[in-house]
């Protein structure tokens, strides 16, 4: 049986969700033996703790720490060790000489903006140290044996601006939770919005967007928290919004706020594949998202119906369609469906299995 070591280095965030779904899906399916190395995980952490072992690498450059990961994860003898954030890939990569090393590339850092992520002639660069850790992180695709890349995008980004070859990656979705599905069953009044409050995530832009499409009996609900809360609440306060938008601050139950609410909106200005947005889809609610990253292929449809990042015309013009729309539950039921074929836990198991296999059989 295929032994599968998997390398986190952080204790909470997208990499580590997926990790965690991915890691008991697969060691439930019997079809391999599964290890998880890293922190223990904020959320859903039982679900891994049969076969869980601590190893803490909290800092980049602590080489001792790195070590001795290595070393606990080669005393388990793994065919495979698949490493799940940036920090990891950096330590499993000394290992790539006697074991098949994975490394999912989840994202690029903040400081890289869609323009340039996109390729996008005369676009600005990214800041110096960006470029030093994008350097890296080519390095680590170079020696690795494969790179899984959640949003293609994502793998013509890496493709195109780190010349990575097309053969060292291979594209698979990530993976939420998959319940039962709660489409809106009138039209759509109760938005939610999930996400840091950082400049990139848009949240201004909505706000903006809404001033002149929101109708009396609408509402949105903020969900998350960060440094531009203070000024969103301001910009709520002086638009005369306060009494129809409530913050809620950063919440561990987001799959059942989704269900509780009618649309989410995500006006990001860079995303690859948020989990946020699957997992609304597996809610059966509709989303109204920016153009970028592998957004628009996630909802099934072209690039071009959904609204560039900063166009905040083009959003509130989504937003009047979505609130007039009769029956938002078809679209919602579309959704859900396209996340059950794509986005469930056993789905994304399988297809990293044969992915394992491969690479194992291939001796290469």
């Amino acid at each position: 049986m295929t032994r599968i070591a998997y390398l986190l280095t952080q204790d909470s965030g997208g990499p580590v969700d997926v990790t965690v779904r991915l890691a008991a899906a697969l060691a439930k399916s019997g079809d391999a033996e599964v290890r998880v190395f890293g922190p223990r995980p904020r959320r859903s952490a039982e679900l891994i703790d049969p076969f869980f072992e601590e190893t803490l690498v909290l800092r980049k450059g602590d080489m001792a720490a790195a070590r001795q990961a290595r070393a606990a994860i080669k005393a388990w003898r793994p065919d495979v060790v698949h490493a799940q954030d940036r920090r990891s890939g950096l330590v499993s990569a000394a290992l790539a000489t006697s074991t098949k090393i994975v490394h999912t590339y989840h994202g690029v850092p903040d400081e890289v903006a869609e323009p340039w992520f996109r390729n996008v002639r005369g676009a600005t660069p990214p800041p110096p140290y960006t470029r030093a850790v994008l350097a890296a992180d080519a390095a680590v695709a170079r020696v690795v044996h494969r790179t899984v890349v959640p949003a293609r995008e994502m793998g013509r980004f890496l493709r195109e601006r780190l010349y990575v070859p097309p053969h060292r990656m291979t594209h698979i979705d990530n993976c939420v939770e998959v319940g039962a599905a709660n489409p809106p069953a009138k039209p759509v009044r109760k938005l939610v919005f999930v996400g840091l409050l950082v400049e990139r995530k848009g949240l201004l832009d909505l706000l903006d967007a809404l001033e002149t499409t929101m109708p009396e009996d609408a509402t949105l609900t903020v969900v998350g928290d960060g440094p531009q809360r203070m000024q969103a609440e301001g910009r709520v306060t002086r638009r005369g919004l306060a009494d129809r938008v409530t913050f809620l601050g950063f919440r561990s139950d987001v799959p059942e706020l989704l269900l509780e609410h009618d649309a989410l909106v995500l006006p990001s200005t860079m995303e690859q594949q948020p989990l946020v947005v699957a997992e609304a889809m597996a809610a059966g609610k509709p989303v109204i998202a920016t153009d970028t990253g592998g957004v628009a292929d996630m909802l099934g449809i072209p690039g071009d119906d959904c609204p560039r990042p900063g166009d905040v015309g083009a959003l509130a013009a989504k937003l009047r369609t979505l609130f007039a729309d009769p029956d938002p539950a078809s679209t919602g039921q579309r959704l859900a469906t396209r996340a059950r074929e794509r986005f469930t836990p056993e789905v994304c198991a399988r297809r990293h299995l044969d992915l394992y296999r491969k690479l194992t059989a291939s001796g290469r």
